[in-house]
C-alpha cells in the first residue's frame, strides 16, 4: 500500500513540475487558397499579416511545405487521412465522395483520449462525419455573408455576420464548453481566401491606396509548356468583371447581384456603397486590352488581400483565446493553407498545377518547449505528414496505412530522415482546363507528366529557373537528370501504390502530340 502511495506521489510531482509533460492540445487552422506570397512572414513587405507572423516569430516558418493534390477537398482529405488521393478516394471536388469509415488522425486521437472538433469549411461531406466529437461545418464551399452551418445533431443553422468571424466565434465557443479534463484537437477550417474574395465590411478598401507591381512573368507566353498554354485561369480572359470583381456592365444589376442576396439591409448598404464607387471608376475609365487586364489584376489583389486581412485578424483571436485561458504553453498551433495560389504569376489566379505557387503552401507552427522561436525549416514537408506528426506528439501510434512521415524529431532536433523527393498527382479534368498530371520534385528539379487534355513531359531546373518558365525536358544537357528522375518517379508511384499513374507512366506519349 505504501509502495503504491509513494508511486502516486512521485507521479504527481513529475507532472506538476513538468518532468512528465501532459499530452499537448492541438489547434490546426486550415485556410483556403491563401498564397505564401500574400504573407508578410514570407517576405511580402507591401502588406501585413501580424498574427500569422506572430506564429512564425514564436515558432517555426516552413519554407518548403507542399501538398499532394492542389485542390480544396482532396487536400483536406489527404491532411485528415495522411494518405494520397488514390488511397482515400477523394480525387477531385466534382466526382468524389469522401468515405468517413476510413481511418484518420482524428480517430486515432480519439483513441488516445482526445476530444476532437472540426468547425468551419470541411468540403468533404455534409453528413455522416466521423472522427469528431463535435462539428459545425459549412455546406460545400459555404457563403461569405450570413452563412449556413451543418452541426453535429444534423441541424442546419444560419448565422448572421461574416463567415470568418463566425467560424472563430464558434471555435472559441466550443473551447469554452469542451470537457476541460481532456486534451483537445480542434480543426478550424476557414473559407477565406477562396474565390470570389468578398472582404468583411471593415476591410473594404483596405488596400485601395496601393498599386501592386505586376509579377515579372505576368505576360507569360507559355512557350515550351503545352499544359500552361491551354489552361483557362488567366486574369485577362477567365477572371470576370461581375462574379469575381463585383463590377457590372449594367450598373442597375449591382443591387440585385448574386453576392448581395444573402445580406441584410445594413450589410448590403455598406457593401454596395463601396462597390458602386469601384463600378463608377471602371465605367469612367472603360479600359481595354492590357489596360483592362492590369485593372483587373489591381482589383483582384485588393479584394483578395482585404479578404485575407479578416483571416489574419481571426487567427489572432484564436491565439488570444489560448493566451487568455492559459492554454498556449501546452498547445500545438499550426496555420496552413490547403494549397497555394497564383497572385498573377504566369498571368493566373487559382491553383491546381504542380508549379511552385500552387504546389507549395504556407505553414507556420508553434509548439512551446519544443520549437525554438524564429525557427526556419527548409526541409521538404508534405501535408500528409501533418497527421503522423500530431499523433507522435500526442503519444499515439501512427497507423501503418498512413503514407506521411512524422517530422516531430526534426522539431525536437533529434535524428530525422529527411524527405529527398515529393510525389504529386492532380486528377480533375475540365475545370480551368488544367490537364491531369503527376510528378516528382527534389527541391532542385521537378519532372511532370501531363496526360489526357495534354500529353507531355516537363522538366524544370528550379535553381536556375525558379519561376518555371523554361521546360528543359528535351535539352540534351538534362537527359541524365530526366533518366534519374523518371527512375525515382516510378519508384515513388510503386511505393505509394498509384496504379493509375503507373499505367500512364508506362504508356508512350502519343506521336500526334510532340
Amino acid at each position: 500500500m505504501r509502495k503504491w502511495y509513494a508511486l502516486l506521489i512521485i507521479a504527481f510531482i513529475c507532472v506538476s513540475t513538468g518532468l512528465v509533460k501532459a499530452q499537448p492540445n492541438i489547434v490546426l487552422i486550415i485556410s483556403d487558397d491563401h498564397a505564401y506570397q500574400a504573407i508578410s512572414a514570407y517576405g511580402n513587405s507591401t502588406i501585413k499579416t501580424p498574427n500569422i507572423d506572430r506564429l512564425a516569430q514564436q515558432g517555426a516558418r516552413f519554407t518548403k511545405s507542399y501538398v499532394n493534390n492542389s485542390l480544396c477537398g482532396p487536400s483536406r482529405a489527404s491532411i485528415l487521412t495522411a494518405t494520397y488521393s488514390h488511397k482515400n478516394g477523394f480525387r477531385d471536388n466534382d466526382h468524389s465522395t469522401f468515405n468517413f469509415n476510413q481511418n484518420s488522425f482524428a480517430k486515432e486521437l480519439q483513441k488516445a483520449g482526445y476530444q476532437t472538433a472540426w468547425i468551419g469549411k470541411m468540403h468533404l461531406s455534409n453528413e455522416a462525419v466521423e472522427g469528431f466529437d463535435y462539428y459545425s461545418i459549412l455546406p460545400g464551399q459555404g457563403q461569405y455573408y450570413n452563412p449556413d452551418f451543418i452541426e453535429s445533431a444534423g441541424k442546419r443553422t444560419r448565422y448572421n455576420g461574416y463567415v470568418t468571424n463566425i467560424i472563430t466565434d464558434l471555435a472559441n465557443g466550443w473551447l469554452d464548453k469542451r470537457d476541460h479534463s481532456k486534451p483537445f484537437c480542434l480543426v478550424i477550417g476557414h473559407k477565406a481566401t477562396h474565390r470570389p474574395w468578398q472582404p468583411d465590411l471593415p476591410d473594404l478598401g483596405r488596400y485601395d491606396s496601393l498599386t501592386f507591381k505586376l509579377p515579372p512573368n505576368f505576360y507569360d507566353d507559355y512557350s515550351s509548356r503545352k499544359a500552361a498554354a491551354v489552361q483557362d485561369m488567366t486574369i485577362s480572359e477567365t477572371m470576370t468583371l461581375d462574379y469575381d470583381l463585383k463590377v457590372y456592365p449594367n450598373q442597375d444589376s449591382l443591387g440585385t447581384s448574386w453576392d448581395v442576396k444573402r445580406m441584410d439591409a445594413a450589410q448590403k448598404e455598406k457593401y454596395l456603397a463601396y462597390y458602386d464607387k469601384i463600378q463608377k471608376q471602371y465605367l469612367k475609365k472603360k479600359p481595354t486590352g492590357r489596360a483592362l487586364t492590369e485593372w483587373k489584376y489591381q482589383r483582384y489583389m485588393k479584394d483578395y488581400l482585404a479578404t485575407a486581412a479578416s483571416l489574419d485578424r481571426n487567427i489572432g483571436r484564436t491565439l488570444d483565446y489560448l493566451d487568455k485561458n492559459g492554454l498556449a504553453d501546452n498547445t500545438i498551433v499550426i496555420y496552413m493553407s490547403d494549397q497555394g495560389f497564383y497572385m498573377g504569376e504566369h498571368g493566373w489566379f487559382d491553383k491546381r498545377f504542380m508549379y511552385e505557387e500552387s504546389f507549395r503552401t504556407p505553414m507556420v507552427m508553434r509548439y512551446p518547449g519544443v520549437i525554438k522561436p524564429q525557427t526556419v525549416i527548409s526541409n521538404l514537408i508534405m501535408s500528409i505528414d501533418i497527421g503522423p506528426t500530431l499523433l507522435q506528439a500526442a503519444g499515439a501510434a501512427v497507423p501503418g496505412q498512413m503514407q506521411g512521415y512524422s517530422f516531430l524529431p526534426l522539431l525536437q532536433q533529434k535524428p530525422y530522415t529527411a524527405r529527398k523527393d515529393m510525389y504529386y498527382h492532380y486528377y480533375e479534368n475540365g475545370i480551368h482546363a488544367v490537364s491531369p498530371h503527376f510528378g516528382i520534385s527534389t527541391g532542385r528539379y521537378k519532372l511532370i507528366r501531363f496526360y489526357e487534355k495534354v500529353d507531355s513531359w516537363e522538366l524544370f531546373d528550379l535553381e536556375k529557373d525558379p519561376q518555371e518558365m523554361r521546360n528543359v525536358y528535351t535539352d540534351k544537357r538534362y537527359q541524365p537528370v530526366v533518366a534519374e528522375l523518371k527512375r525515382k518517379l516510378l519508384s515513388l508511384i510503386k511505393k505509394y501504390e498509384d496504379e493509375e499513374a503507373e499505367k500512364i507512366f508506362n504508356t508512350p506519349i502519343r506521336l500526334a502530340i510532340k
